[in-house]
């Protein structure tokens, strides 16, 4: 019989292949049944390796294009001299070296879904281009000389800040204002609570598969230790490091040195006032969550006063801030 963590890694496991259970990951799965229904172009937000192409595919696949082409472009992976024949094809001899017509990205995904990833690190004639696009419907190949019309959905992804790139000239606001029509936030590992787990479990049954070795699993301390990660990299991150310790760790238990995490502190034991506190938080910042930040109906639902709630958030500094497609609870 499986651990209760891997049976609870496959049952948190969408079709889509999405992962979590947490409040933020419920949050962002309504944002992707939500912009699915719409035929407009959506924006996902959130840092490096999120993983924000799996939400676009989830978007794709929940739509009425899902049977058409998903058609992914990394813009920060690509030549800023490339980009442009990447994205709108060329004829031949177009440029030394054009021997044959090449179809471009977005020709490609005729009738289906145009990935941007990295948005923000396109550059700004390439920008200009793409908004021209988006403003006709039409693309000419480098080299040509003939307007194709394509038909195309566009969700783009990034983790700058656009609004500071705009300010500072970096990217057009324009072009912004015609890719951001829907927007989702995908959030970082460090707010998904116990998804880090359910996320730690699941990739490492993966990595068992391709395993020449037998790997028993997480040993209590590394369990500790990837707990009190703060995951800047993320998933991509929690990724590298399970396949790196798959490969060095000894008698097929993972040790905090096989994924290059430091020791875990000794815990001491929590009081009882302090599980107390951390209980009462959490239910407050669900309420808070579930009731959409209406504070009337979180102190009915809690079952105390409006003044009681507003002391217990002001005690916890928590506070209420707008976030896309829903609102979240933040601590101050």
């Amino acid at each position: 019989m499986r651990p209760a963590a891997q049976r609870g890694a496959a049952q948190s496991v969408r079709p889509d292949g999405m992962i979590g259970s947490c409040t933020a990951m419920q949050a962002l799965f309504r944002g992707i049944e939500k912009v699915s229904l719409w035929d407009t172009p959506v924006l996902i937000s959130g840092e490096s390796g999120t993983g924000k192409e799996l939400a676009a595919q989830a978007i794709h696949r929940a739509s009425e294009r899902a049977q058409k082409p998903f058609v992914a472009v990394n813009c920060a992976a690509i030549p800023p001299t490339l980009l442009m024949s990447e994205l709108f094809g060329y004829e031949r001899g177009a440029f030394t070296g054009a021997a044959k017509r090449k179809l471009g990205r977005i020709e490609m995904a005729q009738g289906g879904t145009l990935f941007l990833d990295e948005i923000g690190d396109m550059p700004l004639e390439s920008q200009t281009s793409l908004l021209r696009f988006l403003e006709t419907g039409r693309i000419e190949r480098l080299g040509g000389t003939e307007s194709i019309e394509v038909d195309v959905r566009i969700i783009s992804a990034t983790h700058v800040d656009l609004e500071a790139a705009i300010a500072a000239e970096r990217f057009r606001s324009d072009l912004y204002h015609r890719l951001c029509v829907l927007r989702v936030r995908q959030p970082p590992l460090r707010e998904r609570g116990g998804d880090l787990m359910l996320l730690a479990e699941h990739m490492l049954a993966g990595v068992r598969k391709e395993s020449p070795n037998r790997i028993r699993g997480f040993s209590p301390t590394a369990l500790r230790a990837i707990q009190q990660h703060d995951w800047p990299g993320n998933v991509r991150e929690l990724i590298n490091r399970i396949r790196h310790a798959a490969a060095m760790c000894e008698d097929g238990v993972i040790q905090p040195e096989d994924l290059e995490l430091a020791a875990p502190a000794e815990e001491r034991p929590l009081t009882l006032a302090a599980i107390r506190e951390a209980a009462e938080q959490g239910a407050i910042v669900e309420a808070l969550q579930r009731n959409h930040e209406r504070l009337i109906d979180v102190a009915a639902e809690l079952g105390i006063s409006r003044v009681t709630l507003f002391r217990l958030m002001r005690d916890y500094k928590l506070q209420v801030k707008k976030g896309d497609l829903g609102l979240v609870c933040v601590q101050g």
